[in-house]
């Protein structure tokens, strides 16, 4: 069990150098956004960025996991179709849904209360759109090949042409918030052009009818279940503009990346965990080793919680870019919302973790039903909330939502794909991580306060330990794995 879990450990770390390499480069702009653009503009970047989001899932409709289901098992068609028949009919019908919004780009501004000078950023968005689904099937054909490494190297090229295209953009020619989308265009080009050599050796000029149905019966169900998960991301900031504006928009947003170190862990874990389910899913001791990878990674995403819960604020405030802050000072006002949107990409880890029981028994018509049920939730929460709680509301109603998701689909997929989790152990680190936040909240104001959250996160190890929650083959597998001298052969 240990050998598999640290090839996934090793698949992740991959990913996660690409991931946590990328986003870094991405979130540097976050600084360069907010001493350049003016709360409102950069609340325009957000909203139509969330509408990308959104229309990328229609863009797919869910042909990237029906694909990567059906590489896994070539149960039906060869394997050149299998890549063929999905990057054909995304390729096609992305082509027609950019089509027609190049030729409608003011009625669908007007729709999205785009003010008409930033008419432009709807053909600037469509085009991405292409691209970018262009792009979506040799990605996870990559991932299906254990290619993690060509996966890294394409992905973080096309991120660190972004960044230095914007810093072109934006700073040599003052484009403004054109910049940042002719930055986008461009990285998403490259990265199709990067793709040319994975999609070539694949590509035949082959259909086949019955996996196209098979492939489509998988996948069709998330497009709603992949709507509403992106309503869920992002339905705050319409609704968080609505009530409050444009300007709190951008304070939530920029507030709101600074989770992008969570979402990091659960991204790239992510990009791991699906096809290593799908390859162990007929392993004898499958549903064991899934409920322990689900404990290890709540262990390392409550440690990584302490973490930046305790010490974030402190660096976001510290002049270390040429002397500005890592926020400008009018954002800090949103800094309160941080913990809260860290603890909701935790329980967006446990939903990921629980897919693996719909993937495997092909009831993704279930999804429809979990993420609806999180985006009403979501809906509902923003409404009522935000009114009394500004920021906080919106981002309440994100962790509420993402609770209710990984909640309901625990349920559903124990009735068929029973798995049984190590609810104690879990129920320890929940403990032991709370007792400490708890500590943290009211530990007063000082000289020596980094000292004490210091000592605190030494305290959440310690009642780990008293509380046993590692047992002694799990002590003796770190040191195997770490390599430390003297350890025993397992």
């Amino acid at each position: 069990m240990f050998d598999r879990i640290k090839r996934l450990g090793s698949d992740t770390a991959i990913y996660g150098v690409s991931t946590i390499l990328g986003r870094f480069l991405t979130f540097i702009l976050t600084p360069i956004y907010t001493h350049i653009l003016v709360p409102g503009e950069l609340g325009i970047v957000a909203t139509v960025y969330a509408y990308i989001a959104v229309l990328n899932v229609v863009y797919g409709y869910g042909m990237e996991s029906a694909y990567m289901k059906y590489a896994s098992t070539l149960e039906v068609g060869e394997e050149r179709q299998i890549f063929s028949v999905p990057f054909l009919s995304v390729g096609l019908t992305s082509a027609l849904f950019s089509g027609f919004l190049v030729l409608n780009p003011a009625s669908i501004a007007a729709l999205i209360n785009l003010p008409p000078e930033f008419e432009r950023l709807v053909t600037y968005s469509a085009v991405i759109l292409l691209l970018d689904g262009l792009a979506l099937i040799p990605f996870a054909s990559l991932r299906m090949a254990g290619k993690a490494a060509r996966f890294a190297t394409i992905r973080v090229t096309g991120i660190v042409i972004n960044v230095l295209c914007n810093l072109l953009f934006l700073i040599a020619f003052e484009m403004g918030v054109e910049g940042i989308f002719f930055a986008g265009m461009i990285s998403s080009g490259a990265n199709l052009l990067l793709l040319f050599p994975t999609i070539m050796p694949q590509w035949k000029l082959s259909w086949n009818g019955r996996l196209y149905e098979a492939l489509l019966r998988f996948g069709l169900p998330y497009v709603p279940a992949g709507l509403a998960s992106m309503l869920i991301q992002v339905v705050n900031r319409p609704i968080l503009e609505s009530l409050k504006g444009t300007a709190a928009v951008g304070v939530f947003q920029a507030n709101y990346r600074l989770g992008i170190f969570m979402m990091l862990i659960v991204s790239m874990y992510d990009f791991a965990w699906r096809p290593f389910f799908l390859a162990h899913a007929s392993d004898p001791d499958a549903k064991p080793l899934f409920a322990r990878i689900l404990t290890y990674f709540l262990l390392l995403t409550a440690s990584v919680f302490l973490l930046l819960s305790f010490f974030l604020e402190d660096l976001v405030k510290l002049p270390i870019f040429w002397g500005h802050t890592l926020l400008a000072e009018p954002y800090w006002g949103g800094l309160s919302i941080v913990p809260v949107v860290l603890l909701a990409y935790i329980f967006l880890g446990v939903y990921n973790n629980l897919l693996a029981g719909v993937y495997i028994e092909k009831r993704t018509q279930l999804l429809p039903i979990v993420t609806i049920a999180g985006a009403a939730v979501n809906v509902a929460a923003n409404y009522l909330l935000i009114p009394s709680l500004d920021l906080m509301g919106a981002a309440v109603a994100t962790l509420a939502s993402y609770l209710v998701m990984a909640l309901l689909l625990y349920a559903l997929v124990q009735r068929f794909y029973r798995v049984r989790y190590e609810l104690g152990r879990i129920a320890k680190i929940a403990l032991a991580a709370s007792g400490v936040y708890l500590l943290y909240a009211v530990l007063p104001e000082g000289p020596f306060a980094v000292y004490g959250k210091l000592l605190l996160l030494l305290l959440f190890f310690l009642l780990m330990y008293l509380m046993r929650f590692f047992d002694p083959s799990e002590v003796r597998a770190i040191r195997s794995m770490l390599k430390m001298p003297g350890a025993p052969d397992l």
